[in-house]
């Protein structure tokens, strides 16, 4: 297949934009097969090392300019890069893009837009940056039958923890040390909530198990309230603590979703991902265990994912959704049996005991106290409703006994039919 001549028109130029710049300046990388001919920017006040011409502050530079077949959206407005994107789309330029809460928020209205218009738009960077992520899910998972996606697709949290876990820092210190070295915003509201990687996770859904919710229909606990209990119960069993977004189908055919910090095992694939790196594991029937890792976040790792959909639009790659559209309900739970520590102010120990359905390990000082033992979702989402400053971390989701004997006689059957 010839590949297609792409003139693009980028949003945007941060981080993310100014290192696709040069890395499009390179004619070893793109072939002369992707040029930028206009930069729409934000703030006129600020000195880039940009030729007068490609340079504009009007949108409408780049969507009324019908030699650009390609607009390039890396802005951080979530609702002003949906019109761009959605007046790109009716004009019939394909779309690449890096916004995860824009992605997230308005996919129903974009899925619509592509099949009403028939042009591509492609956001591999909008999920954990390099790391390949949803072409694979869209593509080599979708003869094989997924069971679970996993892992840590926020960056910046991934550096707080590991400073405050390796070199005993206190937590506002490793924030501000994030926020210098730019790992994380200025409001790091975001990340520190668990909302990002939550955003990211509704749009790895899309793909996995071609089911679409909001951020908020997810169940997200963040790395704020984790404290030095905390981190010493981790230390004592050589685990770390790490901020895990799952989805997982079980027995009853429902998918299950949550985002919230777990204890991580020293043998397990996430244990040496640390700082601003990212990994993710999938697990299926047939391949079993399959792991993902690489930086998370920044200008070039970012870039290398963005220019890599141009490339795939080059070859006019688009998402086809497959499992989306495919027949058969789309089954989700919000409740699930999980395995659980919390840990609380010493006067709230009765309070926080109420939730849970059976207590295995308790602890206490004249302060502060844990329990671990196993709780519903739905209950530990009504605990933290009532009080946001206790410390949840997931120790194991609970599989019933015949659901570990279906999964081992399936694939001791798929074994013998394929020797």
């Amino acid at each position: 297949m010839q590949r297609k001549k792409l003139v693009i028109g980028l949003f945007g130029f941060g981080c993310v934009g100014s290192g696709l710049y040069k890395v499009l300046g390179k004619e070893a990388v793109t072939g002369q097969v992707a040029t930028i001919k206009k930069i729409v920017a934000k703030n006129p006040l600020k000195k880039r090392d940009i030729a007068p011409h490609q340079l504009s502050y009007c949108k409408d530079d780049i969507l009324d300019d019908d030699e650009i077949n390609v607009v390039v959206e890396l802005t951080d407005d979530a609702d002003a890069a949906f019109q761009i994107v959605q007046a790109a789309m009716q004009k019939g330029k394909a779309v690449v893009s890096a916004n995860k809460k824009m992605v997230s928020t308005y996919f129903m209205e974009l899925y619509h837009l592509q099949q009403e218009y028939r042009v591509p738009f492609l956001y591999e960077a909008a999920c954990c940056a390099s790391l390949p992520l949803i072409r694979n899910l869209e593509e080599y998972y979708d003869t094989d039958t997924l069971q679970s996606v996993e892992g840590i697709l926020n960056g910046s949290t991934n550096y707080i923890l590991t400073k405050t876990f390796n070199e005993k820092i206190q937590f506002a210190d490793a924030l501000k040390t994030a926020q210098a070295l730019g790992y994380a915003e200025s409001d790091p509201s975001l990340d520190i909530s668990g909302k990002d990687a939550a955003y990211k996770l509704s749009i790895l859904l899309i793909h996995a198990f071609g089911i679409h919710v909001q951020q908020e229909d997810i169940f997200t606990v963040g790395i704020q309230q984790i404290n030095e209990v905390d981190n010493a119960y981790a230390l004592a069993r050589n685990q770390k603590i790490k901020l895990v977004a799952r989805a997982f189908k079980q027995l009853d055919g429902c998918v299950r979703f949550f985002v919230m910090p777990a204890f991580v095992q020293h043998d397990h694939y996430l244990y040496h991902v640390d700082d601003v790196f990212n990994g993710v594991i999938t697990r299926t029937h047939l391949a079993d265990t399959h792991f993902y890792a690489g930086r998370g976040a920044g200008a070039l790792p970012t870039s290398s994912a963005v220019l890599s959909d141009i490339a795939a639009l080059g070859y006019q790659y688009k998402y086809e959704y497959k499992k989306l559209v495919s027949a058969g309900p789309k089954n989700i739970s919000h409740d699930c049996l999980l395995q659980v520590y919390v840990s609380f102010p010493i006067a709230k120990a009765d309070f926080v005991k109420n939730y849970f359905t059976e207590i295995g390990e308790a602890f206490s000082n004249s302060e502060k106290g844990y329990f671990t033992g196993t709780i519903t979702l739905k209950n530990l989402q009504a605990l933290q409703q009532k009080d946001e400053a206790l410390s949840f971390i997931l120790m194991d989701v609970c599989i019933a006994e015949e659901e570990q004997k279906h999964e081992a006689a399936w694939q001791e059957e798929a074994v013998l039919e394929f020797e």
